[in-house]
């Protein structure tokens, strides 16, 4: 769950089945019952439907928290990072950053960095659209080092550059779940 809306729609989807959320937060569920065996069934298909799915293994659970993590640091805090971004995911999941990273890199076939750079790409792209901020800003508000920075790790990861991309107005973004 990657937004407000999805929560939403998860918390109806559970109080459907008559199970009672105590949070519905970025991809965790507090329930007040202590089994849902006789309802899981029909939660996963419900929610498979909507394009969301449940994850009990142990690794899938870690991966999702690291990459809610990094959602909510990128595009809900507005990047306001105040260790490096190891020392972050490591502190809040209480972790070693190399088992996590490790973990990360088997299971989502990407390193927690180019994750973690494709949610701000991601980002930049969203500002761009909106065009209330200049590209300067936007790199102030995303803890960039330069404008210079910004743009070249932009034509890496986009093929072109950030006004380039403006120019095009077509909506190029990607759903913050597809990264």
């Amino acid at each position: 769950m990657v937004c407000s809306r999805c929560k939403m729609v998860v918390r109806s989807e559970l109080e459907k089945l008559r199970l009672t959320p105590i949070t519905v937060e970025l991809g965790e569920v507090e329930l007040q019952e202590e089994t849902i065996e006789n309802q899981k069934a029909a939660l996963q298909s419900n929610l498979n439907l909507l394009g969301f799915e449940i994850i009990d293994d142990k690794n899938s659970k870690t991966i999702e928290k690291i990459k809610n993590l990094i959602i909510d640091l990128v595009h809900y805090k507005n990047n306001e990072l105040t260790v490096n971004l190891s020392e972050y995911i490591s502190q809040n999941l209480l972790q070693d950053y190399n088992t996590l990273s490790n973990l990360f890199s088997e299971v989502a076939n990407t390193t927690i960095e180019k994750y973690f750079i494709s949610q701000k790409i991601e980002k930049v792209k969203e500002l761009l659209m909106y065009d209330e901020l200049s590209l300067s800003e936007i790199a102030i508000k995303l803890n960039y080092s330069s404008v210079g920075y910004l743009s070249n790790q932009f034509k890496k990861v986009i093929g072109f550059s950030p006004s380039y991309f403006k120019q095009l107005k077509v909506n190029k973004r990607k759903q913050i779940e597809d990264l």
